[in-house]
């Protein structure tokens, strides 16, 4: 009679892959580990050597501790680790890593060569290790200190190779990671190279020169202490001032206890602590450390550990913000007073020829003949701009259109041809047609709270939404643009130059097609600069910097959509980012242009993402209001 028994251990080698899937996601998840696990070993210096943004060559090598032999070994096994031994230990953890999962996971996908010596041991070990089968192990002349070859990652398993992204986008991983063990441990000298390029160089130093050696001299300018110390918390590291936030994201970093954590509670902190003094949308930079007794955090919550619980969260969310609200408004005190000035600096009052003050009641001379010079000044001005419109107020008909200007109201006169509501692309959309038109010839438009416009039609009230109906209008330009590569451009008369991080000149040079078909113009300007020589003809006025970190912005977030490619994707991103902008007063023009452009796109009644953008209120739907 056969067994029932069905349950059965799983080998070492599927059970590493297993784990591996949980560690080991892309070129990037190795560098990290390696990393930390450097950071562990007491290195001073570590380097980072790639091919292929890490696909086929991943070298990382320190001047740590080293291993010895039965250590090097026993590393790349599961759950094999030196710094748990009893439970307890789980809630006093300081190092990098703990789990003992890193080492096997890698090796369970990858070819591994690991050489090792510890400073009192003549000789190193050397380890081949191919898909967890160990291939070579034997003693050799190395360095003191562990230097890690990875080589050709996924090799044994091709569908996870597959999942892969262009090297410019694993690259840009590769450096979010690197950036945050640097700025974690700046007492440690890093260095970074691929395809035989040096990316970084850092030297051992202080937090804030670590900032700058990342981000690039203008960040000395921006940077501003920030600390505060609790029995319970110490919050301690640098804020950027204000005035140089920026649209997009990716330079706020949290360290609990030197490790980097991702907490979305944590960052409405500062972002609260901000408020009122950065235009919605922009995200100042931060670099934060908070030291906490390891018993009130619980870090073992994700595998990637970049995840964190406090036992205590409200008082740590306090404290952060009163922190970097603290830091902002000493900044901001800082820069308004001016101790040698007048005490009234604020409304100044003048002064007599022996600097005494003088009272408001009385104007001297001086200042009354100023006063008439500067009024007469004014009108003539004045005078001057209103001949520029002379001639151009004459007619009944303009008359009647500054009237319905001021009151935001206009009466629509279409040609003849734009008269009948235009074919839908879809079988759905014909039917909707029917029900929902282009308004009639001469339907009185309003515009409502710079956010809807209502118009009369034959059935009752149509209510168009009007930031749905740009979105869909803009959607339609930028698709067209990313298709035909023909964006147009509007150049500046003085060229911008900005500079981006590492991570975001990346991800530039993944996407310079798309950037330049939607009327960007620029080039390099040394590391990580650009020059913007031109801008989208049709965006609204705003700094040229903002215009272009908002599209970076917006380029990170299309890359995790996999469903759609890249036009339809990054047009849908952007149309709806930008059509917040146009949530302003129309002119009667405006408002007839946008109605016109509506119902000439494919759909007038949707916007890409299936929202509604036309709700029709019939007759009866009205009665039955009043009724109700």
């Amino acid at each position: 009679m056969p067994s029932s028994d069905i349950i059965h251990l799983l080998p070492d080698s599927i059970a590493n892959q297993i784990a591996a899937g949980e560690v080991v996601q892309r070129p990037a998840s190795v560098v990290k580990e390696l990393l930390e696990n450097a950071i562990d070993a007491k290195a001073t210096n570590i380097q980072v050597i790639l091919k292929e943004a890490g696909r086929t060559l991943i070298q990382v090598i320190d001047d740590g501790s080293g291993m010895s032999e039965t250590d090097a070994r026993m590393s790349f096994e599961r759950h094999a680790t030196s710094k748990i031994r009893q439970s307890e230990d789980l809630f006093r953890i300081r190092t990098m890593g703990f789990r003992g999962e890193a080492l096997a996971s890698i090796a369970a996908v990858a070819q591994v060569e690991v050489r090792t010596r510890q400073e009192t041991d003549e000789l190193g070990t050397l380890i081949r290790i191919d898909g967890s089968e160990i291939k070579t192990q034997e003693a050799v002349a190395c360095l003191k200190g562990t230097s890690f070859v990875i080589k050709n990652l996924f090799f044994n398993v091709p569908a996870r190779r597959n999942f892969l992204k262009s090297n410019s986008v694993e690259m840009r991983h590769v450096l979010d990671e690197f950036q945050r063990v640097a700025l974690a441990h700046p007492e440690v000298a890093f260095s970074l190279h691929h395809n035989d390029t040096e990316v970084f160089s850092l030297q051992s130093a202080k937090l804030v020169r670590r900032i700058i050696d990342i981000y690039g001299k203008s960040y000395r300018e921006q940077l501003a202490f920030c600390q505060e110390d609790t029995s319970y918390i110490s919050v301690k590291g640098y804020i950027g001032k204000p005035e140089f936030a920026r649209k997009t994201r990716g330079e706020q970093f949290f360290f609990v206890n030197d490790r980097f954590i991702k907490h979305s509670y944590m960052h409405h902190a500062v972002i609260s602590a901000f408020d009122g003094t950065i235009p919605e949308g922009s995200h100042p930079f931060y670099v934060l450390f908070i030291e906490i007794d390891p018993s009130h955090i619980d870090i073992n919550i994700h595998p990637t550990k970049t995840e964190i619980k406090f036992d205590d969260e409200r008082s740590v969310y306090a404290i952060i913000m009163a922190a970097v609200k603290k830091a902002v408004g000493v900044y901001n005190l800082s820069q308004s007073i001016d101790f040698d000035d007048n005490i009234n600096f604020l409304n100044p009052s003048p002064t007599d020829q022996n600097n005494n003050l003088i009272p408001r009641t009385v104007m001297p001379d001086w200042a009354a003949q100023s006063k008439k010079t500067d009024n007469a000044q004014s009108r003539s001005n004045l005078t001057n701009w209103n001949k520029l419109f002379e001639g151009l107020q004459n007619s009944d008909e303009r008359s009647r259109e500054l009237v319905a200007f001021e009151m935001n109201t206009t009466t629509v006169s279409r040609p003849a041809y734009q008269e009948q509501a235009l074919t839908m692309a879809s079988k759905v959309n014909r039917m909707a047609s029917e029900v929902i038109s282009a308004p009639e010839s001469d339907a009185v438009l309003f515009q409502l709270h710079n956010r809807y416009i209502l118009s009369q039609v034959k059935d009752g009230i149509m209510l168009i939404d009007q930031k749905a109906a740009y979105e869909r209008i803009l959607y339609e330009r930028y698709r067209k643009m990313l298709t035909n590569r023909n964006g147009a451009c509007q150049q500046l008369l003085f060229p911008k130059t900005i500079r981006l991080t590492h991570s975001d000149m990346q991800l530039v040079h993944e996407t310079k097609k798309e950037i330049r078909s939607l009327g960007f113009e620029f080039e390099e300007f040394g590391p990580n600069e650009l020059i913007i020589r031109g801008i989208p003809a049709d965006l609204p006025e705003e700094s040229e910097q903002d215009l272009f970190e908002e599209l970076i912005e917006q380029l990170k977030q299309s890359y995790s959509d996999l469903k759609l490619n890249k036009p339809e994707s990054l047009s849908r991103l952007l149309a709806r980012r930008f059509s917040v902008r146009y949530a302003v007063k129309l002119s009667f023009v405006e408002i007839h242009t946008l109605i016109d452009q509506l119902f000439a796109s494919t759909d007038p009644n949707r916007t890409p993402g299936g929202e509604a953008i036309i709700v029709l209120l019939t007759m009866d739907k009205l009665s039955s209001i009043f009724k109700a």
